[in-house]
Parts: structure tokens; C-alpha cells; sequence
């Protein structure tokens, strides 16, 4: 019997703020949700989250809050996605690792992103094309 749990966050390189939230599925309802709740996080920020072109992202009911823009990269670059960074930092700590429930899991996942502050969250996302001129101006 396998089980699942899913992670679903973004990271901010410009102010080092993250948000997370275990989902129990990885579906367009769970991603609708997750938006729901990062709207909440800062309601007078504007948000721009960078996307791969996974399904669930992409699910024509999505309703986007009016503070969030969804903001797609091109087929296979994964390699641009700066919250992909951090997915490799917060998995690196999985390495070699026995869990014997969703619980422990569950709790590991909140021990690791709770250690991640914003340095390290600044760190892991500056991207060059991000702080750049050009890339605002299109």
C-alpha cells in the first residue's frame, strides 16, 4: 500500500518570504485551495508565482485571486524555476532517511521548512533574470 503527501510552495527571492502547505492530494482542487490560502498570506502583496506547465496548474476553473498572477515558463526549464532550488534543498534533507508513517513525515516536513529562513531562501532563489531590468520592461 503506498501513501502520499504533497508540499506545495513558493519562495520569494526579493524579500525571502516562503509559504507552504501540506496538501493530502496534487490536484487542481488542492492547487485552488493553496491559492485560497497564499492570497490570505500578505493580502495587500501582489504575488507573482512562476509555474511549470504541470496539469493542475493549468486547470481552466482555476478562479486566480485578484492579488496573484500565475506566470508559465516554457516547456522542460525546469531549471528556471527558482522555487525548483529549494525543492532540491528541502529533499536533500530526505537522503538516506526510513519513515515509518505520513505523520513522521509530516512532522520531518515541518521541522526542515521551519529551519529554512529567509537567507537561505533569498540564497537558494536570486536568479539573475529576476533582478533584472530587462525582464520587468517586457
Amino acid at each position: 500500500v503506498f501513501q502520499y503527501t504533497y508540499l506545495f510552495g513558493a519562495f520569494s527571492p526579493i524579500t525571502g518570504d516562503k509559504f507552504l502547505l501540506e496538501m493530502p492530494y496534487c490536484s487542481g482542487d488542492m492547487f485552488q485551495l493553496y491559492l485560497y490560502q497564499f492570497s490570505e498570506q500578505n493580502p495587500e502583496e501582489y504575488k507573482i508565482i512562476v509555474l511549470d506547465n504541470g496539469a493542475f496548474h493549468k486547470c481552466k476553473w482555476l478562479k486566480i485571486p485578484t492579488n496573484i498572477a500565475l506566470f508559465f515558463l516554457p516547456p522542460y526549464s525546469p531549471e528556471l524555476n527558482p522555487a525548483e532550488k529549494m525543492w532540491k534543498h528541502i529533499k536533500r534533507k530526505f537522503t538516506n532517511r526510513y519513515f515509518k508513517s505520513l505523520n513522521e513525515i509530516s512532522e520531518f516536513f515541518t521541522l526542515t521548512t521551519n529551519a529554512i529562513n529567509k537567507s537561505i531562501v533569498k540564497s537558494t532563489c536570486a536568479f539573475n533574470y529576476i533582478f533584472s531590468s530587462h525582464f520587468w520592461s517586457v
